[in-house]
């Protein structure tokens, strides 16, 4: 049995998931549940992880997995969910908890690296082909893959070295982190807002200033659906 708070940082964690790919920060986290710190997340997501609910994977304190969901949460969830952030060295899930299902793997084009910094020129040509769990690209739209340059993205959980799998669009909402080609030549990844005629850029990191442009100056190339990590 999960408590009140339990069960809304779960719902929380796993909303945005489904919705950016990555888990929440935990200032989000904290935010979201109006804590007054911190220190309450932590022990919140030690008690999800005591349940078997979440594990928190090797060598990274923010890496979040959804292993199971209680019966109220998988209801309203989708079907079929699978974690969203795929980590290279994984630990073992704790005692008692449901094992993850397997995930089956499609082949996208890995397009070069993406900056989650100061923009970088795109690279368009394909490199290679990476493996992504198939919940990852359920529908039948084209998606691509992009290796992560910079730590601008850092508390949305991006990392540098970090693969994102994007689904190809040139449309987004507020809020959502996207590929986003400025003024024809540099590609970045950021959290997309519009404001009237322009177009704020925004990164997860407070050493990185949101850039505005005009609209006509950015085109959305696509939208984060994925992350895959390797240790």
């Amino acid at each position: 049995m999960l408590t009140k708070k339990q069960l809304e940082l779960l719902d929380f964690i796993n909303k945005r998931m489904m919705r950016d790919g990555v888990p929440p920060s935990f200032d989000e986290m904290k935010e979201a549940l109006d804590l007054r710190s911190k220190s309450g997340i932590h022990r919140l997501i030690t008690a999800l992880e005591e349940r078997g609910f979440i594990r928190r994977l090797a060598h990274r304190a923010r890496a979040i997995e959804i292993v199971r969901l209680p019966q109220p949460l998988a209801d309203a969830t989708p079907q079929g969910f699978t974690p969203r952030v795929i980590e290279g060295d994984r630990v073992d899930p704790p005692q008692g908890a449901a094992p993850v299902e397997a995930i089956h793997a499609s082949e996208v084009p890995l397009m070069g690296r993406i900056a989650a910094g100061v923009p970088i020129e795109a690279i368009s040509h394909v490199q290679t082909n990476v493996a992504v769990p198939g919940g990852m690209i359920a529908d039948k739209a084209h998606h691509y893959a992009l290796e992560v340059k910079g730590d601008s993205m850092i508390d949305a959980g991006i990392n540098d070295g970090d693969v994102v799998v994007i689904r190809e669009t040139d449309t987004a909402d507020n809020g959502e982190i996207v590929v986003a080609l400025v003024e024809g030549h540099e590609a970045t990844l950021k959290r997309f807002r519009r404001r009237g005629n322009a177009i704020a850029l925004e990164a997860a990191n407070p050493a990185y200033e949101t850039r505005v442009f005009r609209d006509d100056q950015v085109r959305v190339q696509g939208r984060l659906v994925g992350l895959i990590r390797t240790y």
